[in-house]
């Protein structure tokens, strides 16, 4: 997530994971779920909910990955802000 600039830092994408606010099908993702390819995700920030579809998964950063070549933004909505535990 961090390199597709998902996730502005590694610890919040990890947090995010820990508390469920990133799925798959309905499914909270643990933090070791190995993002694959054509997979389709929904993120959960504070105030939004973000569904992408996975395009490519690089094996580590460079300077040729670009992160909107990474993902495709399905669907965007606006909610209220969450409570946060």
């Amino acid at each position: 997530m961090k390199v597709s600039r998902l996730s502005k830092r590694r610890s919040e994408a990890h947090e995010a994971l820990e508390h469920g606010r990133i799925t798959k099908g309905g499914q909270a993702l643990k933090p070791g779920y190995q993002v694959k390819a054509g997979d389709v995700i929904e993120i959960a920030y504070a105030t939004r909910f973000v569904t992408v579809r996975i395009l490519d998964v690089p094996l580590r950063m460079t300077p040729a990955v670009k992160p909107a070549d990474l993902y495709e933004i399905l669907e965007q909505r606006r909610d209220e802000p969450l409570e946060w535990i």
